[in-house]
């Protein structure tokens, strides 16, 4: 009987503890898909900031797709918070429902695409009006308008040809019944693992490639070939090359590589190879990446560029600017014998030319490789690997003449598009220069902590700090303004490079004012990163040393493309900031994504702490994710709050640590199973940051056999407290346990012992932007004066490790985000160390110039609370993380 009913008890326990930790699993899982959204938002915000500038083409359907991610990831982040919060959140679902509404009423003014041919050529026009241009962008693909747009706008040469249009895609779909099939296959997709991907895009290709093109579209795409043919400069039959024009490709969404190009195509393969550039579209990798950017499949669709195959002689690349860095005010063209994909694909080394942008242009540099093989198209169509030779081996590919004027070409486009430019070109065998393709160069620049340098620094000027992540491009010059608190924003001069030690979307304050941004920390996909490129100003994050390296007041240039901040203003680099162009700015399309925009970008809750800081004021889908964003945190942050009295969730550390600790391990936080043992040691902790943190708790400078230090004063201030001060009137006491729960790569640290308690919560990972620690102090025995010193000589270290910190009374309130994964764990380590040296502090500050003296000992590496006491120092704050 007694075995009988200890066992029910047993089993109840049982049960009870695995409720209660499923309760905390969720709370932390919602968190984490929370973050997730979080970034994915960001990166669309981002990316419609980017469109915005009006350089690079995008239809409707780029608008409706984003728009769609957008109000996705918003409802999935109240949907989380609720779940954190265990109630729902009215104030914010309505908030979406209203911009959803909007957004609705505004889709019904957005002009619907009227082109409703299969096929459009190229060269022809009515009523001056070419068919296809930057506005026909949603029926003919970004590859198709831009080509055109060289042609007809700017008045390059480019080979004939006809673009076969999404019309033609939707009209393929349809006859051979496969929209319904797609749909029900993709399906199979809810559980997102490569072998379903792998299986569905193998079954819907097959599909595809087995259906047959209707007549009147086939007819559609003959013709087209037929009135080339009638055009042809020579007898024989033309051949074309066939490449992708999907929706979205050669924009921000980068399918490069994923959808097919077919060259020196025949009039009898062209339905089959356009078949196969359809059926390209639903590839295993080009799958995965609609899922990941939540693009709907009825935003999806293919249109084909079929030009007229030139037999080049030689072939290749133009970059208008040096890809690695566009402040190099100079062309570089690549050039192969044959045709360009042994120039793209990198299977020749090309001839390298380099022009400089004078009037006229100069050829400055040129570097002959020896090119053995050539890819030429075939007489019966395809293609042909052909030895070149040995007189033409060493050849150049091009003349200086040839190359100047190619270069005048990518002079054109840059100005016409306003930015730098990608081109593929040819020379004909009549010695023809022509455009193949033209699209926005990516630029690339120096990521944190790469420490590489994409050219080299302008002489005669000093370098102060090298390195840090783009958010955004460009040049700024003027005086360094360090900020630390909102009183330094509000004394932030006009024309100021503003210094921060971390990113904040309270910058905005001031951003109308500044020239550049410098941050310690931050994240390029970030709030504040979002709203610099809205203001359009230099940005460069993730320096880690910015505000130790540039002197307050010293007027400074920023270098927002190779990484560099110089000392004094850099002329040379302001005058080759790179000017925006705009030529998208006047078309529908632009004019629609502008009005979309101001319903999901523009940010107006900057301020936590406001009254305005609420979901009744959210007006855009930005202000909704950072109002939950700043919530999620402070769920999060208030975990271990549920731990008491709910039972047996945890495990004790036994470690020489003067706290009774606790361990709740959520999933891989620990080396041991946490139900089949009741205490553990710091060697099983895997968790990272809590791992950390364990690691300055223990540091070898903190364990001392002297008892603390204690002067009498605040012994009496202390035991007077208690015995004067009434139960529950402006003192309270907390439990004696302290709490870990940890997984991984999270911890959230509650410590409540006696009179004063301290929480810190952390995410750990591999992603900058999810990387935090938010950290609160509060309470103690002694009087409220000596409460309030020892929270300020915790504010003077925070402050140094580079928190963003707030001090009231005797609470202490701290926030460090968006740092490397290394820096978190050498934070954690100084704030362990600084849990135990803060310990009992209350009661020896009687003094006013203790909190400089307590903070510099901690700073030093001195751990001893005896007022200048004299000792060995151990490892200075400096070395071990954070900045002084």
């Amino acid at each position: 009987m007694i075995r009988r009913l200890f066992g029910k008890r047993s089993q109840r326990s049982l049960e009870k503890r695995a409720r209660l930790m499923d309760a905390f699993r969720v709370k932390y899982a919602n968190f984490k898909t929370l973050l997730e959204s979080n970034s994915e938002l960001l990166k669309i915000i981002a990316d419609i900031e980017g469109k915005l500038r009006g350089q690079m083409v995008f239809g409707l359907s780029y608008i409706e797709a984003q728009t769609m991610r957008s109000i996705f990831h918003c409802a999935r982040m109240i949907q989380c918070l609720e779940h954190m919060a265990g109630k729902p959140i009215p104030g914010l679902n309505r908030a979406l429902s209203d911009i959803h509404r909007q957004i609705k009423a505004e889709q019904g003014n957005v002009p619907a695409p009227k082109i409703s041919d299969y096929t459009l050529d190229y060269d022809i026009a009515e009523s001056g009006i070419y068919q296809i241009s930057r506005e026909s962008v949603e029926s003919v693909g970004e590859k198709n308008a831009n080509i055109c747009e060289v042609a007809n706008r700017v008045g390059l040469p480019v080979p004939r040809g006809f673009a076969i249009t999404t019309s033609a895609f939707h009209r393929f779909i349809s006859h051979n019944r496969l929209e319904a099939s797609i749909s029900r296959l993709k399906q199979k997709l809810d559980i997102i693992d490569t072998e379903t991907v792998v299986q569905v895009s193998g079954e819907i290709q097959q599909q595809v490639s087995e259906s047959k093109v209707p007549e009147d579209l086939a007819e559609a795409i003959y013709d087209a070939y037929d009135r080339l043919q009638q055009t042809a400069a020579s007898n024989g039959d033309v051949k074309v090359s066939m490449r992708s024009s999907a929706l979205g490709e050669d924009s921000s969404l980068s399918f490069a590589g994923q959808y097919l190009t077919r060259l020196n195509v025949t009039r009898e393969r062209i339905l089959d190879e356009y078949v196969a550039i359809l059926a390209s579209l639903f590839s295993s990798r080009a799958i995965s990446y609609r899922l990941h950017m939540g693009i709907p499949f009825q935003e999806a669709a293919m249109a084909v560029a079929c030009q007229e195959m030139i037999e080049a002689s030689a072939s290749g690349v133009m970059y208008t600017r040096n890809p690695l860095n566009p402040l190099e005010n100079r062309i570089q063209i690549h050039a192969v014998w044959g045709l360009g994909p042994y120039a793209v694909d990198g299977v020749v080394p090309p001839d390298v030319f380099i022009l400089e942008k004078t009037e006229p242009v100069q050829l400055v540099d040129s570097r002959i490789s020896e090119k053995t093989v050539r890819l030429s198209p075939a007489a019966e169509g395809g293609l042909l690997e052909e030895p070149v030779g040995r007189e033409h081996q060493k050849m150049a590919c091009l003349s200086e003449d040839q190359a100047s004027a190619l270069a005048e070409y990518g002079m054109r486009l840059e100005s016409h598009f306003g930015k730098p430019q990608d081109v593929e070109w040819a020379l004909d065998r009549e010695g023809r220069l022509v455009i193949l393709q033209a699209r926005p160069l990516r630029v690339e620049t120096g990521e944190a902590g790469a420490r590489t340098h994409l050219t080299a620094p302008v002489p005669g000027f000093g370098i102060l700090l090298e390195g840090g992540a783009v958010a955004c491009a460009g040049v700024g010059s003027g005086p360094a303004f360090h900020i630390h608190s909102e009183a330094d924003l509000l004394a932030f001069p006009d024309g100021g490079v503003l210094v921060c030690a971390h990113s904040s979307p309270q910058l905005v304050m001031v951003m109308g004012k500044a020239r550049a941004i410098v941050t310690d920390a931050g994240n390029i996909a970030g709030h504040m990163a979002s709203l610099a490129r809205e203001y359009m100003i230099p940005t460069m994050l993730n320096t880690v040393e910015a505000t130790v390296r540039i002197p307050n007041g010293e007027e400074v240039t920023v270098d927002a493309f190779n990484g560099r901040i110089y000392r004094g203003r850099v002329q040379p680099l302001l005058d080759s900031n790179l000017k925006r162009g705009g030529f998208m700015t006047g078309t529908p399309a632009y004019r629609a994504l502008r009005r979309r925009a101001d319903l999901i970008v523009p940010l107006n809750l900057l301020d936590p702490r406001s009254s305005h800081f609420s979901p009744e004021n959210c007006r855009t889908i930005h202000d909704i994710m950072r109002y939950i964003h700043e919530k999620s945190y402070q769920e999060i942050f208030q975990l271990g709050d549920h731990v008491t009295g709910r039972g047996k969730l945890s495990v004790r550390l036994k470690g020489p640590i003067p706290i009774d600790l606790y361990v709740i391990d959520l999933g891989g936080g620990l080396a041991v199973d946490a139900t089949t043992v009741s205490s553990i040691t710091p060697d099983q902790v895997l968790s990272v940051p809590f791992k950390a943190m364990l690691q300055g708790m223990l540091n070898e400078g903190l364990r001392t056999l002297e008892p603390r230090p204690v002067n009498f004063g605040g012994f009496f201030s202390v035991m007077s407290r208690q015995m004067l001060t009434p139960p529950n009137i402006s003192v309270e006491r907390f439990g004696d346990r302290s709490y870990a729960i940890i997984s991984d790569r999270y911890l959230n640290f509650s410590s409540r012992v006696g009179y004063h308690y301290s929480i810190l919560d952390c995410y750990c990972g591999k992603t900058l932007a999810k990387n935090y620690i938010n950290f609160e102090f509060k309470g103690g025995a002694a009087d409220d004066l000596r409460r309030n010193r020892r929270a300020r000589v915790i504010e003077c270290v925070l402050t140094a490790m580079g928190f963003f910190v707030r001090t009231n009374a005797d609470r202490v309130t701290a926030r460090y985000a968006k740092a490397e994964a290394s820096e978190i764990e050498k934070t954690l380590d100084q704030l362990g160390r600084l849990l135990i040296y803060t310990r009992q502090m209350d009661m020896l500050m009687h003094s006013e110039d203790l909190v400089k003296e307590m903070a510099d000992h901690f700073m030093n590496g001195n751990y001893c609370l005896l007022p200048a006491a004299v000792q060995e120092p151990e490892t200075p704050l400096s070395e071990s993380g954070g900045s002084t």
